[in-house]
């Protein structure tokens, strides 16, 4: 038990006195491109997908006739 506490003294004193924290605006920043670029990198998996989806479609349709 000692061991537990003593790791959770420890990383509260690295994290309260070592860490170096980015500021707010930078924080805030960096959130907003992260949101951005996910939303991109979504719509062209989306894209992607869908153009795969209707050539293999078309492929089986093609096949079928």
């Amino acid at each position: 038990m000692a061991g537990i506490v003593n790791y959770l003294s420890e990383s509260y004193n690295e994290l309260k006195n070592h860490v170096t924290w980015t500021s707010w605006p930078e924080a805030q920043r960096l959130t907003i491109l992260v949101a951005v670029f996910s939303i991109v990198f979504s719509l062209v998996i989306w894209g992607v997908d869908t153009l795969f989806s209707n050539v293999i479609e078309g492929y089986f349709e093609w096949v079928k006739s």
